[in-house]
This record gives structure tokens, sequence and C-alpha cells, in this order.
């Protein structure tokens, strides 16, 4: 089997319960998988060694670049383009097949990067409707790069770069998913929002830094960033409009965990101005 001519990125901190299985699904589809690890406490390195992924070890230092552009910068250098994975993802037989359809032609890659829509698992179930999230996850790091706002003071984020998109052009999208399915109990999803409300309310007192963000997202996202009313959209949009209903209780526990966080990012963004939280 030829196998794509990508080098896999993963980024780890603490993902003993997901990495094997992310790293099993790409070992003998890419050149190359390297484990970048933020000093995991928990097996993760070694469950990684063990499916034959290289580990790399990262330290953030506080600065830019985070670490998806350090992977940009530094993981495998040789082999321009790189697909970015969670602890917890892994590409649909589908992808696979879309991606050596696009890379084993013979033909140049015009694109820069590809958007990839994830199979997103919520409470233990696949989603097949709501709101579809879509990820700028394969990138030619010749040709894009992460933006580096000025949110160094903010809360929330640390050394991920924040909601927002590397910098790219032209940008295609495919078709088939990467499946995101978490293994890890349902509270660490909430535990995860949590920190990242902090760091959206953050932006709400910055407007100028939540412009420069604005603009390193999707189409859709820059819709919705300035949208009026955004729980209630949010859940409007997911389960009713994209028919999240038809996904039975977890369809209806996702969009309203999803508009929990846009509450908590409002919450938190009248609690800092000053007014009342209520």
């Amino acid at each position: 089997m030829t196998v794509l001519p990508i080098v896999v990125a993963i980024p780890t901190k603490n993902e003993a319960a997901n990495i094997a299985g992310t790293v099993r699904s790409v070992a003998g589809h890419f050149r190359a998988v390297v484990v970048v690890d933020s000093d995991s406490t928990d097996d993760t390195r070694a469950l990684a060694e063990a499916e034959g992924a290289q580990v790399v070890p990262y330290t953030w230092n506080g600065r830019y670049p985070k670490k998806k552009q350090w992977c940009l910068d530094h993981v495998r250098t040789d082999i321009p383009w790189l697909l970015f994975l969670d602890g917890d993802e892994t590409p649909s037989p589908e992808l696979l097949t879309e991606l050596r359809r696009i890379f084993l032609d013979g033909r140049p890659v015009r694109p820069a990067a590809f958007d990839i829509p994830l199979g997103y698992w919520f409470g233990g179930r696949r989603l097949r409707h709501g709101h579809t999230i879509v990820k700028r996850a394969l990138l030619d790091r010749t040709r894009a790069r992460f933006p580096e706002p000025g949110d160094l003071a903010a809360p929330g984020m640390g050394e991920q770069e924040g909601h927002y998109q590397p910098l790219a052009d032209p940008v295609h999208r495919l078709r088939t998913p990467i499946e995101h399915m978490d293994l890890d109990p349902v509270r660490t999803w909430f535990e995860r929002h949590n920190r990242y409300s902090d760091w959206e309310a953050w932006l709400e007192a910055h407007p100028d830094v939540r412009e420069e963000i604005r603009t390193a997202k999707t189409r859709q996202g820059q819709v919705f960033h300035r949208a009026p009313f955004k729980p209630l959209l949010s859940f409007a949009y997911a389960y009713v409009y994209r028919r999240g209903f038809l996904d039975g209780r977890a369809g209806l526990d996702y969009a309203l965990a999803m508009s929990f966080y846009r509450w908590q990012i409002a919450l938190k963004a009248r609690e800092a101005r000053g007014g009342p939280p209520g």
C-alpha cells in the first residue's frame, strides 16, 4: 500500500484513554505519525510509542508560537503536508479514500489547506444531524500559518491556539469526516468548555483582539461571531434548523450543552464589564 505523503501530528496531554486507537487508525496510511506531548502524567507516551508513533515532548514558553504552529515549524519539516488530529480523533475510511484520490493521482495539489468536517460523538452517540464542526486540519506548512492575536493575557486556552483557523489561500472543503470520539466522561467536555468560555468572555472585553480573531474564522463562524442572542440562536440552529432532534436524546443534550456554553460566555462577559451577571 502506498502511504500518503503527509505527516500526522497529534498534540496530546493525558490522552491515555484515546491515544492508542488514534495512532492505530493512521499507522501505515501516512508517511509519519508524531505525537507532540505536553508533559502527560498518564501512559499517553508509552501507549503511543507501542503503536508505532514517534513521541516528541513539548513545553510551552508562554509566548507565540503556540503548540500547533510549533508543530508546523518543527515536526518532520521534510514533509510539507501536515494533518492535525486530536488525541481522540480518527480519519474515517472514506476520508482516507478521499485523501488518496487527491494526493496520489500524480497531479499537484492546488489548495494550501483543507477544511474537514467532524463526525462528532457526544454522550456516547454519533451525531448525524445538528451543528457540524469543521476544522482546517490539513495544511501545506509552506503556505499556511496560524495567526498570532494579542490574547496571551487571556485565560482559558494556555498552550492551545484559540477558536480560530490557520490562515491559508486557497482552501478546499473535503466531503468526508474525521471521527471525533472522545472516550472520556462527559464531565471533561464541560471542564474544557468552561475554560474555553473564559477565553471567549475575555475577547468580549477586548474588541480589537476579538476582531482579529473574527477574520481567522470560517464564513459561518464569522457570521455567528456577530450574531445577537447567541444561546437561543445556537439551540435553534442546531436542534431545529439542522434537525438535531433526529439524534434523539443525544441531539437534545448536545444542543443544550452548546447553548449553555454560549450562555456562560455572555454571563462571564457581563461580569467582567462590571454589570449584573443575571
